[in-house]
């Protein structure tokens, strides 16, 4: 059985929110308590609702951010803020806009070349440059690319410069925080295919973090759902898709488009507001928007059942 090489273990991240001039500040648990495991070669998807921590995950699996709390672990080896600068070579992140993360007044070369004049200071500056056309190549651009700036690029071309460049440290986990959502519907199949052959041939674990079901369908391994920040459902990802549990996942997944015309769908709309994440509700958040909601879920937060394929639901299907 191959080893994880990351784990997390009720992982947390709060922000303290000012209150204004006279108000007192308020505490914002962006994610609250968080388990998982991935494995190389495969894809774990995160997905919910804009504000349920998605991001924020995102963040501090690259070790942008620290966790307030709870455990993260890299082939076995915690992750701790002092180690960071040797740990982030092994994870390496790719996000949304492929413009403004690319700097425009740099030429390609030099965007791919950094991470390595940073991190691999051995290495001379013909082997920099041999090696970023080697990879310019590996994400299907041409060599000559190399001396262009990034706005003479496609949308979809500069997303293949970036998974370039998160690749230049030869990482073992690439964080993909929306990585097609800003792109069009033929240029996202093309990226996707390339990040699942890049997977395939390298081995990489991919955490993925996406609001598009009918994305994660198609790349996923495992899946997660959150809301506000906790967990509601989590497993398989054909378990999940075909037999969902939880409620909000039910209603997520009646929401997505499906390409046969014949299907017989019921649509779930949600009734009520989305809570304020600076005041969740007591016991199961989802409660206040839940058809199945009864005096103990507005009472107590429901944790997972100990089976691969789980719901936090005190009455799931």
């Amino acid at each position: 059985m191959t080893a994880n090489v990351i784990e997390a273990t009720a992982l947390q991240r709060h922000y303290t929110v000012g209150g204004g001039l006279f108000g007192k500040p308020r505490l914002l648990r962006a994610v609250a308590g968080l388990d998982f495991a991935l494995a190389p070669g495969k894809t774990l998807a995160v997905v919910g609702e804009s504000g349920c921590g998605k991001s924020t995950l995102a963040r501090m699996v690259a070790m942008i951010e620290e966790p307030t709390a709870g455990t993260l672990t890299l082939d076995g080896k915690p992750v701790l803020p002092g180690d960071w600068a040797d740990l982030r070579q092994s994870v390496q992140i790719v996000f949304q806009d492929p413009y403004g993360s690319l700097n425009p007044r740099q030429r390609i070369g030099t965007i791919l070349q950094e991470p390595l004049v940073i991190n691999r200071r051995g290495m001379s500056s013909a082997e920099r440059e041999a090696k970023a056309r080697d990879m310019l190549g590996l994400v299907g651009l041409r060599p000559e690319h190399n001396d262009r700036y990034p706005h003479m690029f496609s949308g979809g071309q500069r997303q293949r410069i970036a998974v370039a460049r998160a690749l230049m440290l030869d990482p073992k986990v690439l964080v993909l925080d929306e990585p097609v959502s800003a792109l069009d519907l033929s240029i996202q199949s093309a990226i996707l295919n390339l990040l699942m052959d890049l997977q395939d041939r390298l081995q990489l674990a991919y955490l993925f973090i996406s609001h598009d079901l009918s994305v994660v369908r198609h790349v996923a391994d495992d899946v997660i759902v959150m809301y506000l920040g906790r967990a509601v459902e989590k497993g398989p990802k054909e378990e999940v898709f075909n037999a969902p549990r939880h409620p909000y996942t039910k209603a997520l997944l009646s929401a997505t488009p499906r390409a046969d015309p014949a299907a017989v769908k019921e649509r779930i709309k949600l009734t009520g507001e989305l809570p304020s994440p600076l005041s969740i509700p007591q016991g199961c958040a989802f409660a206040p928007r839940c058809w199945k909601a009864q005096n103990r879920c507005r009472e107590t937060v429901p944790e997972f059942e100990g089976q691969p394929h789980g719901a936090a639901c005190f009455f799931p299907d």
